[in-house]
């Protein structure tokens, strides 16, 4: 494992004042990007005594954190209300106040385009606005997910385009978020930190910066490496989730129950880790990642085979569900066509506010196109408005008796730990299942169709 060299002398005389204004927590943070990444971290920076400026160009959500507004799940209301009230974080669409910073962090979303390719606009216009206010002294930090190399082949030429240095009059870092909102047991704190850095004395700062609010930062040798680490680890996570349902297809044809299988191999103390089937891959990364991988790597001649057709199979297990769908209702004397299915879940995991590339979404709008007549209910999502490649717009009914008597199938497609799946199955004609959230049921069972 790579360690931090002390490589700062006095003759570094701006880079020792800056390690040594973040080590007395003096140094002011700005954050770019109040999201599910942006503003957890603003608020552990907070927490610890650094005052913070967070920005964002969505006044609305600026508005709402000035006033103690809390949006993200992860943040504890008490925690965003001291912060504002003492002072400590303030929100502001002025970005003109990064000249205030002496750190700043970029906490951008990184999707793909319609062609599935890396859409890095959100990291070069926030690498522009910096570059505009950049000074002496300020240590610059990225923690969107991207590809290897963005850091240096993209925001580093721009940070340097005022003739200030990297590594001298500046410092410039990688270090990728690892959020995995919802997780009761791993937050930002004791969620270990890679970081790589432009040049020694970069990772040392960075280093020094993020070892202040977060347990154990593991330093790589450049931002390069750590671009790569982040994209592996939720590349290993897609591969193996696409093992899985596609044994769960296999399974279907075989009449055996894939959950039987999965968690009796889960019994194995070694060799194995356990990954689940569903109606596809959401969030923020495991869609999305393995694309910026597989698109940098043509840039080398290489074509990451493997990668793509597990991109190919956790597509194609959304119309797998469909075709479940299609088949349970027959089974029952029923069409597609006019059908009324309640989707039980829209949110991309269990027990969080989060429908980013949601399979729900795609689910849905296939079905409707084969004629469903469609309605949901999510405890979490209210709403679901048109965003990303999605035109969908609907609201969330009650979850009421009326609703599961009358429908003509109800699909669960996230297993929220609020709802009572023994009485959806109680009152449900039929239940198609894909997050075999209905395990604990004894009765009706007859009902229960899982994929």
């Amino acid at each position: 494992m790579m360690t931090v060299q002390n490589v700062i002398t006095n003759e570094d005389v701006v880079a020792k004042t800056l390690k040594e204004k973040i080590e007395k927590h003096e140094a002011k943070i700005g954050v770019i990007g109040l999201g599910y990444v942006g503003l957890p971290l603003a608020v552990e920076k907070g927490k610890v005594g650094f005052p913070v400026i967070g920005f964002d160009i969505n006044s609305a959500r600026v508005d709402r954190v000035n006033v103690a507004d809390n949006y993200i799940g992860d943040v504890k209301d008490e925690d965003l209300k001291d912060l504002i009230e003492s002072g400590i974080l303030v929100a502001t669409t002025d970005f003109s106040r990064l000249a205030e910073c002496d750190v700043v962090i970029i906490c951008v979303p990184t999707p793909l385009t319609i062609t599935r390719d890396p859409d890095i606009s959100y990291i070069q216009s926030s690498t522009e606005v910096i570059a505009e206010y950049l000074r002496p002294g300020q240590l610059i930090t990225l923690e969107s997910t991207t590809y290897p190399g963005t850091t240096e082949e993209v925001i580093l030429p721009s940070l340097e385009k005022k003739g200030l240095k990297v590594g001298k009059d500046f410092f410039l870092a990688f270090s990728p978020e690892r959020v995995d909102p919802g997780n009761k047991r791993f937050s930002t704190k004791n969620t270990s930190k890679v970081v790589g850095g432009m040049t020694p004395i970069c990772l040392e700062i960075a280093y020094a910066l993020y070892i202040q609010t977060i347990s154990n930062v593991v330093p790589v040798s450049s931002p390069a490496a750590a671009e790569l680490t982040k994209v592996f680890e939720n590349t290993y996570r897609a591969v193996n989730i696409a093992m899985v349902n596609e044994l769960m297809m296999l399974c279907d044809r075989m009449g055996i129950d894939i959950w039987e299988v999965v968690e009796a191999a889960g019994t194995k103390p070694f060799g194995i880790q356990t990954f689940y089937p569903g109606p596809g891959v959401g969030g923020h990364c495991i869609p999305i990642d393995p694309f910026y991988l597989t698109w940098k790597a043509r840039e080398y001649d290489f074509h990451t085979r493997f990668i793509e057709l597990a991109g190919e199979v956790n597509v194609e297990v959304s119309y797998y569900v469909i075709n479940k769908v299609v088949r349970a209702l027959n089974d029952v004397n029923k069409s597609l066509k006019d059908a009324e299915i309640f989707v039980l879940g829209v949110a991309y995991k269990k027990d969080i506010d989060d429908m980013r590339e949601s399979p729900a979404l795609k689910i849905i709008e296939l079905l409707r196109k084969q004629g469903a007549k469609i309605t949901y209910h999510d405890p979490y999502i209210p709403v679901i408005e048109p965003h990303g490649g999605s035109t969908l717009q609907m609201e969330s009914v009650p979850l009421t008796d009326d609703v599961l008597v009358n429908a003509d199938c109800v699909l669960i497609l996230t297993d929220h730990s609020t709802v009572d799946y023994e009485h959806i199955v109680d009152k449900a004609r039929l239940v198609v299942d894909t997050r075999n959230a209905t395990k604990g049921v004894l009765e009706n069972r007859e009902k229960i169709v899982k994929i």
